[in-house]
This record gives C-alpha cells, sequence and structure tokens, in this order.
C-alpha cells in the first residue's frame, strides 16, 4: 500500500532550494542580458523547431486526406489502410526509442539533432517521391524513426542550457512548436490544393525536411549541455558555457560557482549508482515512480481524444454533414491558430501556476469538453441518418472542437517536457525521455490505427471511450503527479529518494557560496590595506 501514498508525501528528497533563491535575487530580465539573449534566439531554430516536424506531420496527414488529388493517386484509403498511413510515423518513432538514450549519451545533444534531422530529411524526400501506399507509409516510417532522438535531445538540451528563471518557459514553448507545424502544414496544403496535379500532395510531403534543414545547418551554433560535458570529464568547457551564458562572462559570479557545485556533486552522486542502462529505470522505488508518471502522460498526451482532431478532423466534419473540401480545410487552418495563441499564452504562465493545478485544471477541463462534444455529435449524427440537419448540434460540435484546444493546452501542452525534463535526474533523463516518448507513441500508432475503424464502426459511440480515459485521467493525476514548481533541475534530482543524497549536493552548493562569500571578502580587506 506504500506506493499508493499521496504524490505530496512521496516527495522525500527535495533539496534546499539555494541556487533558486540566488536565481531568484537576480533582478536583470533576460533581454538585457546579451550572450543569454543571443542563445535563446539560435535555440528558436535549432531545437524549439524540432516539433514543428510533429506538428505538420500530424496535419500533413489530416489535410492530405482532403486534397481531391491524394485521395484519387492512392485510391482512396478507408479503414485500417488509412489508419496505417496516420499511425506509421508513431510505428517508426517506436522502433528508434531503444537506441535513444545510449545515443545522446555517447554524441551528446547536438550530435543527436545532427542525426536525428538527416534520417527526417531522408524520409521526406522519400514520401515527396512515393509512386504507391507502400512506398508512402514507409517513407513515414523514415521520418519517425528520426524524430524521437531529436525531441529527447532537443527538450533536454533547453532545459539544461536555459537560465533557471527562463526555464520552465522554454521547455513548455519547446512544445508550442508543435502548432506553428500544425499552422503551416494547413496553410501549406489550403495553398496547393488548388494544383490540378500530384503535387498538390508532393508539395507539401517534400517541406516537411524544411525543420530539419534547419536544425543541420544550425545546430552547431548553439553550446552544448554542459551537465553532458560534465559526465565526459570537461569540466572547463562546462564551466565556461555556465558563466557566458548565465552570468555574461562573469566567471567570479556567485550563481555560477554554486550551479556548477550542484551540478557536479549531484550528477556524481547520480552516476555512483547508476550503470547507465535500462534497467537503471526500475532499481529504485523512486525510479519506478517516475517510470509509472512517465507511462501515464505518454498515454495522456495522445489518449485524451487529441488525435481524433489532429489526424481525422475530415471524417468527423463528414459525420455531421460538412462535405466540402474547401470549409474542411478552413476549419483545419482555424484550429491550428487558435491552438498556437493557447500554447503560447499557456505557456507564458507556468511560472504562475503549480503543477499539479495545471495538470488537474486540464483534465478535469478535457473531460467536461468531451462529454459535451460526444452529446453533440450523438445528436448531429442522429439527424443525418434520419435525412434532416440538426444545425445547432452541428454548430456545438465546432463549438467544442474548437474549446478542446485551450483545455487540452493548459497541461498537456505547455507542461509535457518542462515536467518531464523537471522528474527525470540528468542520469536517466534521456533514457527517462525515452520511455515517456515510447508510451506516447505506442498510444498514438494505437488511436490512429483505431480511430477510422472506431468511428466507422461505432459512430458517436466511439467517443464514450475516451470520456470514460479521461476520468481516469483525473484520478492518476491526483494520486501521483508529484510538485516540481519553483526548482531547479539539480534540487529535484533526488525528488522521491533519500534525504540524505539530496543534502550532500546542498552541501557542495553551501560550500562553493561560501567560499565566494570568502573570497569577496579577502579582496575587500586587501583594497582596505592599499588604500591605507
Amino acid at each position: 500500500m506504500g506506493f499508493f501514498k499521496s504524490a505530496l508525501k512521496a516527495q522525500t528528497g527535495e533539496a534546499d532550494p539555494i541556487v533558486t533563491r540566488l536565481v531568484e535575487e537576480d533582478k536583470v530580465p533576460w533581454y538585457k542580458k546579451p550572450n543569454l539573449r543571443l542563445m535563446y534566439l539560435m535555440l528558436f531554430p535549432t531545437c524549439m523547431g524540432i516539433e514543428l516536424t510533429s506538428g505538420f506531420d500530424s496535419q500533413l496527414i489530416n489535410a492530405l486526406q482532403i486534397v481531391p488529388s491524394w485521395i484519387e493517386y492512392f485510391d482512396d484509403p478507408q479503414g485500417a489502410i488509412k489508419g496505417i498511413v496516420a499511425a506509421s510515423y508513431s510505428l517508426g518513432a517506436i522502433l528508434s526509442l531503444p537506441f535513444v538514450g545510449m545515443v545522446n549519451d555517447r554524441f551528446g545533444r547536438r550530435w543527436s539533432i545532427f542525426g536525428g534531422s538527416v534520417i527526417m530529411i531522408i524520409g521526406a524526400l522519400i514520401q515527396g517521391l512515393s509512386v504507391h501506399i507502400g512506398m508512402y507509409i514507409v517513407a513515414r516510417i523514415i521520418l519517425g524513426f528520426g524524430i524521437p532522438t531529436c525531441i529527447v535531445s532537443a527538450s533536454s538540451l533547453i532545459g539544461e542550457l536555459s537560465y533557471p528563471k527562463e526555464r520552465p518557459v522554454m521547455t513548455s514553448l519547446f512544445n508550442v512548436s508543435y502548432f506553428v507545424g500544425q499552422l503551416l502544414a494547413a496553410g501549406i496544403t489550403f495553398g496547393t490544393n488548388s494544383i490540378p496535379n500530384d503535387y498538390a500532395w508532393r508539395i507539401p510531403s517534400w517541406l516537411q525536411m524544411a525543420p530539419s534543414l534547419l536544425q543541420v545547418a544550425c545546430v552547431f551554433f548553439i553550446p552544448e549541455s554542459p551537465r553532458w560535458l560534465i559526465t565526459k570529464d570537461r569540466n572547463e568547457e562546462a564551466y565556461d558555457i555556465l558563466a557566458t551564458y548565465h552570468a555574461e562572462g562573469d566567471r567570479e559570479n556567485e550563481l555560477v560557482k554554486a550551479e556548477f557545485a550542484q551540478l557536479q556533486s549531484t550528477i556524481h552522486l547520480e552516476l555512483s549508482s547508476a550503470k547507465k542502462s535500462w534497467r537503471d529505470l526500475i532499481a529504485t522505488s523512486g525510479m519506478r515512480r517516475r517510470v509509472l508518471i512517465s507511462a501515464m502522460l505518454g498515454l495522456f498526451t495522445q489518449w485524451s481524444g487529441n488525435t481524433l482532431i489532429s489526424y481525422f478532423l475530415g471524417d468527423i466534419l463528414q459525420a455531421i454533414g460538412r462535405t466540402e473540401a474547401t470549409f474542411k480545410q478552413k476549419i483545419n487552418v482555424s484550429i491550428a491558430a487558435v491552438s498556437l495563441v493557447c500554447g503560447t499564452i499557456t505557456s507564458l504562465l507556468v511560472r504562475r501556476f503549480r503543477r499539479r493545478v495545471m495538470y488537474l485544471a486540464c483534465t478535469i477541463s478535457l473531460l467536461l469538453v468531451y462529454i459535451s462534444w460526444t452529446i453533440s455529435m450523438k445528436y448531429a449524427i442522429d439527424a443525418q441518418e434520419a435525412g434532416t440537419v440538426n444545425s445547432s448540434a452541428g454548430v456545438a460540435v465546432l463549438f467544442f472542437i474548437f474549446l478542446y484546444s485551450p483545455a487540452y493546452n493548459l497541461g498537456y501542452n505547455a507542461l509535457t517536457y518542462t515536467y518531464m525534463v523537471e522528474i527525470w535526474p540528468y542520469a536517466e533523463r534521456s533514457r527517462g525521455l525515452a520511455w515517456f516518448q515510447l508510451w506516447g507513441r505506442l498510444a498514438n500508432f494505437f488511436t490512429t490505427f483505431v480511430n477510422p475503424i472506431g468511428l466507422q464502426n461505432a459512430s458517436w459511440r466511439y467517443f464514450i471511450s475516451y470520456v470514460v480515459f479521461l476520468g481516469y485521467e483525473i484520478c492518476f493525476v491526483y494520486f501521483f503527479f508529484p510538485e516540481t514548481f519553483g526548482r531547479t533541475l539539480e534540487e529535484l534530482a533526488f525528488l522521491f529518494e533519500d534525504k540524505a543524497l539530496a543534502d550532500e549536493a546542498v552541501h557542495a552548493v553551501e560550500k562553493a557560496v561560501a567560499g565566494h562569500v570568502e573570497d569577496a571578502k579577502s579582496e575587500t580587506v586587501e583594497i582596505r590595506h592599499k588604500d591605507i
């Protein structure tokens, strides 16, 4: 029964937030720090843009199923074939996940991003050159194979490079670029829809490589993770990066000394008991708790009904009697735009609200939206089957589809990677994020494959399965999700472990801060002597 104790009581290893207090004392905003400002600017094309590819892909498949030339060229795939076309991207991702941790640990964050991006470029080229549905599916598997290592590396790198004060916002904005990709794909396919030949779908398929080309060109203009450098005994390089971007080049800065001491001590403690293998994820009760939370969060991000909108919006609109291709494309673009705005606003609020509050608000809101949406779908479809039109029900369906976005963004978009980076200590972060990705991709593969079958055979009743699962999500979040708000990554490293480990790391920080104070006193005394 001990495993089921409340989420807050399970947090036994919270560290004294010394570094957090030092960060809060810094009142200079990021935009007045030239080095930090430049790094944040470079993180957008190199790391933030990675989720562009995922967003572009989900919207591309959604939009191409409305393009007449795509439907004609691939003989209007239905049922299981339509499902595997959508799910093949996730299948490719699942196949690559066992290698993600190893690649990250060996080659670092930047080379991992570079390698994954090259694979996605190859996939996008083949996708645009496809001559039959089998080739198209294989191309999407290749695209999917490249994305996980990029996502894991980029989300980790953003969290590990960002100044602690802005880290939650930066990692939250990472997922927002998903909606930028959606909006671009929706807009591009809307524009190419009128091309009277195969290029109506080939051009958008090729353009999916654009974010990856940007990452390949720019990724080595950003610094490597200081944490990865410390694990490779490249301490001087790690210290220089912290001094350059967190203290504008001041190597004697108190915060930099404290951060570096905290990184060194925490990583040393983590690595002393880690074998850097997948077995580490189940070695202790704290790790097993992280594994459970990550697996469930992976499921929740894909099993909350979002794939119905992302991949099968055309089928839903068809079911309520809206068959015009232009109308579907306009709704597609509108949803992407609303999602981008909602996602951005929510990401900017993550420093104001606690994680558990945002996740509970998200899950409860989603349940209410889905119940209302299901009821509206029933009346709209019943009218269609009776040979009439229920305009009110149709409008209600559209209203709840749009309302879904702000509800989902409260937690599952804004907080996903922020939360994952926070609950996993550095030594297991790559494997932990890969584990989260595995469950997310498995859930995505399953739902995108099953959704068209469920809609075809169960009609509006299929929505009830999501209503039930959303009820389960609320219970799980309440009982198992820990609070991680307001701490640095190293202060959260031993969240579920023995408090003694956290205290040991704190002691190293205290020594660094005390040493800085002593140095400052010595300099003051020396100056006074010179004055005399």
